[in-house]
């Protein structure tokens, strides 16, 4: 079936990564390419990119003095193992609660060099409460998890130990005092409108004086996920490896568009803006309405809605797909009867809007 025209967003894309690039970013490579794609990422012109990239998120994120901004390659997933072995001493506790969080848990636990972790987990929907416990040295927390929509405060426990958050959807459209983390670890392929394959950290003293102290107690650590190496290579603006530089330029045009625009602040609120279309649409719908209950920890990068009967919500996807609205499909893993809908600061509030009325249309229609 034909959604009318009028209804359709101005931009179909609400994957939940990788997300929406913007178009000007796209332009403004297209003008730079002759020289600077296909050129050494040791060489300035790459490394002013790299520059600007460390010093604009420093300013984006508001870090402390003595914070470090750190870039490797393979990701946040690449991330857990970097900190598996350069920043988790002896055990780590894991809140766990969807796909992504649990994967970490998965990853310490299979290191011969660490204990067990501990792991704290809830139901699909929720996440559990920090619980501090003894012989613990690290704390890994999930921003916002992905496959599910839920997204918790970032603080620090009442206990000694590194807090390691996961920020991979949050980055950029969540509101986090730096304060309250040691390692913020990112991929920009979500809120920074770029592509995947990097991985950010933002680092506090602690965490750089544990990886420094881990680095040289002879643990055996490969090169590649030797965090030490990747602040040295950051400090000289630069990755250990070769870097993908379509990546590195679209992250920077976007970051640059947040802090021209306000910053995180002006990000948070622009997300905050479609979370309140998406959820008060679902509040009010007589056959949809929010996964995640508790208000308090729905996300407001990444929104799901459950449908109710006889709405099948795998055609509700497959409809508006066929119509340019793209990639509303549930996290595969969940098997859920709903839709998820990224909400990256990419994202224009109103083309949120108009979702809503376009799925308001094809239920009308179908059911």
């Amino acid at each position: 079936m034909s959604i009318p025209a009028r209804l359709l967003p101005s931009d179909g894309r609400f994957a939940s990564g990788p997300s929406k690039v913007r178009q000007e970013a796209v332009e403004a490579l297209a003008k730079a390419a002759p020289g600077f794609l296909g050129t050494s990422h040791r060489q300035e012109g790459v490394r002013s990119v790299v520059r600007r990239l460390r010093e604009g998120l420093a300013e984006l994120f508001g870090l402390p003095e003595g914070y470090e901004v750190v870039l490797g390659l393979g990701g946040a997933t690449v991330f857990w193992d970097v900190a598996a072995f350069g920043l988790i001493e002896h055990r780590s506790q894991h809140l766990s609660f969807g796909e992504f969080s649990s994967r970490f848990a998965a990853c310490t636990e299979a290191a011969p060099h660490l204990a067990d972790p501990v792991v704290v987990e809830s139901p699909a929907g929720t996440h559990p409460p920090l619980e501090p416990a003894s012989g613990v040295d690290a704390y890994a927390l999930t921003h916002c998890e992905t496959s599910t929509g839920v997204a918790m405060e970032i603080a620090r426990p009442p206990a000694e130990g590194l807090v390691l958050v996961d920020a991979t959807s949050a980055a950029g459209g969540l509101r986090v005092d730096a304060r309250q983390f040691d390692a913020y670890y990112f991929s920009p392929q979500k809120c920074f409108a770029s592509d995947g394959g990097l991985w950010v950290a933002l680092l506090s003293p602690a965490a750089v004086e544990r990886a420094r102290r881990i680095a040289g107690s002879g643990r055996p650590i490969p090169p590649s996920l030797d965090l030490c190496t990747a602040m040295d290579n950051s400090a000289k603006d630069q990755t250990y490896n070769t870097p993908a530089l379509t990546t590195l330029f679209l992250f920077d045009q976007q970051l640059q568009w947040m802090l021209a625009n306000g910053g995180l602040e002006w990000s948070a609120r622009r997300c905050d803006r479609s979370a309140e279309i998406l959820y008060g649409w679902a509040e009010r719908s007589a056959y949809a309405r929010p996964f995640v209950a508790d208000p308090s920890q729905r996300s407001h990068v990444v929104g799901t809605v459950d449908f109710d009967e006889p709405v099948d919500a795998a055609l509700l996807a497959r409809t508006l797909r066929q119509n340019g609205i793209l990639d509303t499909e549930p996290y595969r893993k969940l098997g859920r009867n709903q839709l998820r809908v990224a909400m990256y600061t990419s994202i224009e509030p109103d083309d949120v809007a108009a979702l809503c009325a376009c799925i308001d249309y094809v239920v009308e229609s179908l059911w």
